[in-house]
């Protein structure tokens, strides 16, 4: 009874997430049969849960849109999952971390006894990644504001700093992004016609504008594949002993997903950037630098090419002569 039970609240979670999906997708994720899958789902509809049956292509099975779910139904693994977001979240956002605290004690109380005791269990220090160069944690509150926009899908005012210093856009914000521990918005820009990966750190919005827009496609299909692969997103050299450049015979979009963090990349062709990054070393910049096996010009400062050539005298003593 226990084992069915325990079953039946994780498939009432999988419901929860929205989607639509097949016994045979349900059984699958819940290790069972497709059999039991249909009675648990039987078991749901006599405890009052109104399980939708869809039909035709896509269809399947979903919970009823007027159905409410208990205040907190977690399996394992999302008692384990709330643990781990709520106590690293701080690590991002700015003015949180109390709050954070306070919900996941609140999570806990709420939570049956078998889940609660995996997230007591669970104990998680976040610590700084030297290779990462996180932005500052953004402010909470300048989340929430964006992320409503983008549910909304409400027009922005932003004042963006940039390089070429501040100026006040007009956006479309379609999704927030996090990767290497900064915070970008995917947006695009009607009054110049395109798409924009923006730091969060770096933008500051202003009164909303209530004016609606149709979502568009975001190139490359998926928000973080667009950050990634976009090269002037508002990144900076980050602070290192020893920072140089080079031209790199590889595209930009290229380089700027595979590039390390704190480091630019400018466009200079189609075929052809400038990668600017910073090591503990010369030698070990210039090994960042071989890391992208391409042909390298106007490689600066002197000491990097010095660097290179050091690098490429020690190999030649190492491999011995050809033959």
């Amino acid at each position: 009874m226990a084992a069915t039970s325990a079953r039946t609240l994780k498939l009432l979670s999988v419901f929860g997430t929205g989607a639509t999906l097949t016994a045979g997708d349900l059984a699958a994720r819940l290790g069972t049969s497709v059999r039991t899958v249909r009675r648990d789902i039987d078991t749901l509809r006599e405890l009052g849960y109104e399980i939708e049956a869809v039909r035709g292509a896509g269809g399947g099975y979903r919970l009823g849109r007027a159905t409410r779910l208990p205040p907190v139904v977690f399996d394992e693994d999302q008692a384990v999952a709330a643990a781990v977001a709520l106590q690293t979240v701080p690590a991002i956002l700015s003015g949180i971390g109390e709050n954070a605290v306070r919900a996941l004690a609140t999570l806990r109380q709420a939570m049956p006894a078998r889940s609660r005791v995996h997230t007591e269990a669970l104990s998680v220090s976040a610590a700084r990644n030297y290779w990462e160069f996180p932005a500052a944690p953004i402010d909470a509150e300048a989340v929430r504001a964006i992320g409503g926009a983008i549910n909304r899908r409400h027009v922005v005012r932003a004042d963006y700093t940039g390089e070429d210093g501040t100026a006040t856009l007009t956006l479309e914000p379609h999704d927030l992004v996090v990767w290497a521990a900064r915070w970008y918005l995917v947006a695009f820009e009607p009054d110049a016609d395109r798409w924009r990966a923006m730091r969060v750190d770096r933008l500051e919005l202003r009164m909303p504008t209530g004016t609606p827009f149709r979502r568009r496609d975001v190139p490359h299909g998926d928000p973080a594949a667009f950050v990634m692969s976009t090269h002037d997103r508002g990144d900076t050299p980050a602070e290192w002993p020893c920072r140089g450049s080079a031209l790199i015979a590889l595209p930009a979009p290229v380089v700027a997903r595979f590039a390390p963090g704190g480091s630019t990349v400018e466009h200079d062709t189609d075929s052809r950037c400038r990668l600017t990054l910073g090591a503990w070393s010369w030698a070990g910049l210039a090994g960042l630098l071989l890391t992208f096996d391409a042909d390298m010009t106007e490689i600066e400062p002197a000491e990097l090419r010095q660097a290179l050539r050091s690098l490429r005298d020690r190999i030649d003593r190492a491999l011995g002569p050809a033959g």
